[in-house]
């Protein structure tokens, strides 16, 4: 196979699906495509590989210029589709259903891959199933999602799906080893930390602040002694997540509204136009929801370190001997299980779950960490 299926470690099945699709073997390939995976496993990455393979004279080199611009996102016959809002609506998919009917001027397919299949809404569903329906010859439409279930039922019915697998541990390890150069013993560390995460794996391995983060979030349920500690760590951890995500969108929102402004003529001796303060205005909403969507990323990512902290909790006190997710805290953890009891932890872990729910539902953060921890700490002495 080829360099375009390299970094899709451990999904052997599924880029055997594809490969077979990529030569042409008679019912493997379709028009739409469902790449399904938990967080991690690297499902966008397996759907830019299958465009890039498809798009490629000799299935996949990942060397040829056909590879490398469609890997990169600049095929002019490869449309992929990131979004950094909270939903995916109508007028994007609308867009795309026009892109998706226009003739390939360079490859042989013209290819639409959607990172986020499950943000787009209900009318948003109904407009691509339009594009599903009537596809041209050479359309293609890669959709992306965690699980099938989160598509539109009408979306999902009319794809292929391609389940990947979370990564093993050992796997993860290598790929960091020689991927990113990373000495063994961190690879490893981070591997396991990130309990499968590619993505998540690679930032630990080569950020220490994201090691001294981790370790922070790990070391808070030791602290969650009174109702002032539990409304204290509530308000930390949601103003550092609004912290990490401005950082992240900061550049990104100047350059966009200067751009913005730029095109409108703003700033010129005629001062700002009537006609564009309403696009100002849309573009300050949209930078907006994407620091929201940001912010409750790394709060999830928040979550997703506790619940593996009670989990190793959990090991400790009904499989001892267990191999703890988080083994550089074992001091920690197994006196934190002996005082308390398994039931208590799984309440801690249902505690965790509400949260997540509720931050789903777009509870205001604080409201939802506030309660978490204050469960937490409850979880602890009942």
């Amino acid at each position: 196979m080829g360099d375009v299926w390299s970094e899709l470690i451990g999904q052997e099945r599924a880029v055997a699906t594809l490969h077979r699709a990529v030569e042409g073997r008679r019912h493997a390939m379709t028009h739409a495509w469902l790449f399904v995976g938990p967080p991690g496993s690297g499902r966008s990455n397996a759907a830019k590989a299958f465009a890039a393979a498809l798009q490629c004279p000799s299935g996949g080199c990942g060397q040829c210029e056909e590879c490398r611009t469609t890997l990169s996102g600049a095929h002019p016959d490869v449309t992929l589709l990131r979004t950094e809002q909270l939903s995916i609506g109508v007028d994007e998919v609308r867009a795309l259903v026009g892109r998706a009917g226009v003739a390939p001027v360079k490859g042989r397919y013209q290819i639409v891959v959607v990172e986020d299949a499950d943000r787009i809404t209900e009318r948003g569903a109904d407009a691509l199933l339009k594009g599903l329906e009537e596809p041209s010859a050479k359309t293609v439409w890669l959709l992306c999602a965690p699980n099938a279930d989160d598509v539109i039922v009408t979306i999902r019915s009319r794809c292929r799906a391609i389940k990947l697998v979370t990564p093993s541990e050992d796997a993860v390890t290598e790929l960091l080893i020689t991927r990113d150069g990373v000495s063994p013993a961190l690879a490893a560390h981070a591997a396991r930390a990130a309990q499968g995460h590619i993505g998540r794996a690679r930032v630990l391995a080569r950020s220490e602040d994201a090691r001294i983060r981790r370790h922070q979030i790990l070391t808070l349920p030791a602290t969650l002694t009174s109702m002032t500690a539990c409304l204290d760590a509530a308000d930390n951890l949601v103003a550092a997540a609004a912290e990490e995500a401005s950082q992240a969108t900061a550049e990104l929102d100047q350059k966009e509204m200067a751009a913005l402004q730029e095109a409108l003529g703003v700033g010129g001796r005629g001062g700002k136009p009537r006609s564009a303060q309403g696009a100002i205005k849309d573009l300050e909403d949209q930078q907006k929801a994407r620091g929201k969507r940001l912010q409750r990323d790394a709060l999830d990512r928040v979550l997703t370190e506790l619940t593996g902290y009670y989990r190793d909790v959990l090991a400790a006190q009904t499989a001892p001997g267990t191999p703890l997710v988080n083994v550089d805290l074992a001091d920690q953890i197994e006196p934190f299980a002996r005082r308390s009891t398994p039931e208590q932890t799984v309440r801690a872990l249902d505690a965790i779950l509400v949260a997540r729910t509720a931050l789903e539902g777009n509870v205001a953060p604080l409201l939802a960490l506030e309660a978490m921890l204050i469960s937490l700490s409850q979880a602890a002495r009942t």
